[in-house]
């Protein structure tokens, strides 16, 4: 039975977050549990993109904050860190650690934020579809890992959170390589499982005051949720977050793979502490349209090649609105299978070879991409 507490915080004050992170590792432990001192602990950050705090995209600054100076008291050398989409160079980092207020983060705590762009090749035999892989240096630097995920919704997976998150340990665009290799949410979310268990960070705490619903991770709309989960379980966490905001299960790649290697995927595996779990749940959480693709996933598992035309015929689809796109290119750059063409500075694509990773809609920063239903497949589903 894995546990993980949950606790009401409806406003992005430091201190608040502070004591109820405290709290929470009083039950699951103790900070010294998990952190001695001297210790170097890298704080995993969603750091997606260059979004601003109220965007609800990023793992929020408070929340970080609350965690550095925690890491700070128990005698810990925190490392906010992240290699988020696109380029993985001291450039495209320091843009995003401002515009997602990590340097405000710095000024107030003297934390170290990470400019190492190095990495490692590493062997993960217990792999199911992956058994080595490559990984930001800093992972290997570290002596604990604590991930700081935020709670959304996310075209291809449905659903991201704790396990989604430590996609991150992957270097830039080499993100676009795997998700080439991997082009089925089946096989994608095998390989999010396969990281996380490489992984193992020693405590996951949640950034869900304010989530993500709709289109997400970049392109939804920021919901109230008024609550921050903690637990040494990335997968029961991730359970537990689905449930809260009344995401189903069985729709989540990453919650039905841990099932199938016996790792948490059901409430009757977790046992929740905090407040009271029942009185904080969410009612009409909304999905992201793009969902709908792992309906044929879900329909015919074992039949890539009719899949494969379902989507490409009936599938959603990205649509770019060229009135909104500003020509910046981010979608033809990191476009995984270079489905994306430019024209007259505005992209378009070509749906034969386009995989429905929606990493154009994820990385857009005007939000000019939208995801498009197939009249047809709504009837048929």
């Amino acid at each position: 039975m894995s546990r993980v507490a949950v606790f009401k915080c409806n406003k992005y004050d430091v201190d608040v977050i502070e004591k109820r992170i405290i709290e929470g590792i009083d039950i699951l432990g103790g900070v010294d549990r998990y952190i001695k001192p001297g210790m170097n602990v890298l704080l995993k950050c969603n750091l997606l993109s260059k979004k601003h705090p109220e965007e609800a995209v990023t793992t929020h600054p408070a929340v970080v904050e609350a965690v550095v100076r925690i890491v700070q008291k128990a005698g810990g050398i925190p490392i906010i860190a992240d290699s988020p989409g696109g380029f993985f160079n001291e450039k495209a980092l320091k843009g995003i650690y401002k515009a997602c207020g990590m340097l405000d983060v710095q000024k107030n705590t003297g934390a170290q934020l990470n400019f190492d762009t190095g990495s490692v090749d590493v062997s993960h035999p217990e792999g199911k579809i992956i058994k080595s892989l490559t990984v930001i240096k800093p992972l290997k630097d570290v002596d604990v890992v604590i991930s700081l995920p935020k709670l959304k919704t996310h075209g291809m997976m449905v659903y991201t959170g704790a396990v989604k998150n430590l996609f991150g340990v992957i270097p830039g665009t080499l993100k676009a390589e795997y998700h080439l290799r991997m082009k089925r949410a089946r096989d994608f979310s095998d390989m999010l499982v396969d990281i996380c268990t490489y992984v193992k960070p020693t405590l996951t705490i949640m950034d869900a005051i304010v989530g993500m619903e709709g289109d997400g991770p970049s392109a939804g709309t920021p919901r109230d949720i008024g609550a921050i989960l903690l637990s040494e379980d990335p997968f029961a966490l991730d359970v537990t977050a689905c449930s809260l905001v009344g995401i189903p299960l069985d729709k989540v790649f990453t919650i039905q793979r841990a099932k199938e290697r016996g790792l948490c995927a059901s409430m009757d595996d977790v046992q929740t502490a905090g407040d009271d779990f029942a009185s904080m749940k969410i009612e009409k959480f909304k999905l992201p349209k793009s969902s709908s693709t792992n309906f044929f996933e879900r329909w015919l598992p074992n039949s890539r090649g009719i899949t494969n035309f379902l989507n490409n015929t009936f599938g959603p689809r990205p649509l770019f609105d060229h009135d909104i796109c500003i020509g910046c290119r981010e979608c033809y750059n990191h476009c995984p299978p270079k489905a994306i063409t430019m024209h007259e500075n505005r992209p378009y694509v070509d749906l034969k070879s386009c995989i429905r990773c929606y990493c154009c809609q994820e990385l857009c920063p005007k939000k000019a991409v939208s995801i498009k239903q197939n009249a047809v497949f709504k009837i048929f589903r």
